[in-house]
């Protein structure tokens, strides 16, 4: 669905509201005390897996482009938006054998983590996660997916960029999205540290407002735009990867 200029400014605005908490800046480096020589956005997705008496039962994924994670060392930066209490959390968690934390999906192009470290993490030193997920009533399912066609439609990339002193900036930028082949691109080649970050689109609920989805995950830049990791190829790849283990 294309929008006009400000409809679009209006879902910036929401897209914020709801879900700027979701997202963490991350960065890949060879050694520790060397500079990043990559950057990228993770980001949380919880979704429902059944339900027991007690309530239901609900595994959180920190998600990132499989390009993002594959280094010998990593760092997770803390947002103080995203911890309390305030100033005890550290600026970032590092962690050796980067790679190894990650389940690696890349058929479809996409890392996943499992968050209980991260809670442990944050438990141990004495502080807790003050987080915003990406849920499946979020993620655009297999239905949402077939309806992105070829003429582009609006598309709004939430990620931590990289100025020039370093720093990760919240961002929300407005972009297209069209299909290209079998694959959802974005259209137009996207800044430093928006690899992973995830993608949202809008269409019209029954009611007639308009609905957001989380199309997916940005991947690596090609032909000048970035495929998107579709959430129908994401939610089929974590189902199969860990089948054996619900």
């Amino acid at each position: 669905m294309l929008l006009d200029q400000e409809t679009e400014n209006e879902v910036v605005h929401e897209l914020c509201q709801l879900l700027g908490r979701a997202i963490l800046p991350v960065s890949r480096f060879d050694r520790p005390g060397a500079a990043a020589d990559g950057y990228g956005t993770a980001f949380f997705y919880s979704e429902l897996v059944g339900s027991t008496d007690d309530g239901d039962v609900v595994h959180e994924w920190l998600l990132t482009a499989d390009a993002c994670a594959g280094a010998p060392y990593g760092e997770i930066g803390l947002r103080p938006s995203v911890t309390e209490p305030a100033g005890v959390a550290s600026d970032a968690i590092l962690l050796p054998d980067f790679a190894g934390q990650w389940l690696h999906l890349p058929e479809v192009g996409l890392a996943a983590m499992p968050t209980g470290g991260l809670h442990g993490h944050a438990e141990d030193r004495g502080w807790h996660w003050r987080t915003q997920q990406v849920t499946e009533a979020v993620a655009a399912g297999a239905d949402a997916v077939a309806r992105v066609g070829a003429e582009p439609g609006s598309a709004f990339v939430l990620a931590l960029g990289v100025a020039e002193d370093g720093s990760r900036p919240l961002e929300a930028v407005v972009e297209r999205v069209a299909r290209v082949g079998d694959d959802v691109c974005v259209t137009t080649e996207l800044p430093t540290g928006y690899v992973g970050a995830p993608a949202f689109a809008v269409e019209a609920a029954p009611g007639g407002e308009l609905a957001l989805r989380c199309l997916g995950l940005v991947l690596p830049g090609a032909d000048g735009g970035h495929p998107v990791a579709t959430f129908d190829r994401i939610q089929s790849a974590l189902t199969a990867a860990i089948a054996g283990y619900r």
